[in-house]
């Protein structure tokens, strides 16, 4: 089941097909990290606000 690396929030494995590198099985932020963004190999706060 793959996770959130962030927030550990559970992903469906088509989220992970469509919004990871292939052969990443767990992103970085997730649709629950909202104020996240990934920031190179990083995950940092959003500088704007995300809607």
């Amino acid at each position: 089941m793959p996770l959130c690396q962030n927030c550990e929030s559970f992903v469906t494995k088509d989220y992970v097909r469509v919004f990871t590198p292939p052969g990443v099985e767990q992103p970085r932020v997730c649709p629950d990290c909202p104020d996240m963004v990934r920031d190179g190999a990083d995950v940092r706060e959003a500088r704007a606000t995300r809607s």
